[in-house]
């Protein structure tokens, strides 16, 4: 009844930007968390940053000061602006959001389906 839906991901040169973007649909009332993870092969998936709906934001150290979360509430989005890439950047990247759905239970479980973010050297 609830999608994540990423997009915006890509192969790009080490020192680029890209933008990546996740909208959620379905049977949301309120969307209270929505955050992006990473997962690179053979390693475990790691929080990249995340975003409460009051713009309370949290970003691992690696991507401190290069990447930029936000959010629009109203349309239930969240966007990650990742500037100056780097090689080890390179993963697959997902959604996932903390929401309390129109029956009134609170979900925490649900992820888009993933990205692709290659960067070459």
């Amino acid at each position: 009844q609830v999608q994540l839906v990423e997009s915006g991901g890509g192969l790009v040169q080490a020192g680029g930007s890209l933008r990546l973007s996740c909208a959620a649909s379905g049977n949301i009332f309120r969307i209270d968390v929505m955050g992006w993870y990473r997962q690179a092969p053979g390693k475990q998936r790691e929080l990249v940053a995340g975003i409460t709906r009051s713009g309370s934001t949290n970003y691992a150290d690696s991507v401190k000061g290069r990447f930029t979360i936000s959010n629009d509430n109203a349309r239930n989005t969240v966007s990650l602006q990742m500037n100056s890439l780097k090689p080890e950047d390179t993963a697959v990247y997902y959604c996932n959001a903390v929401f309390l759905s129109t029956w009134g239970d609170r979900n925490t479980d649900y992820w888009g389906q993933g990205t692709q973010v290659t960067v070459s050297s």
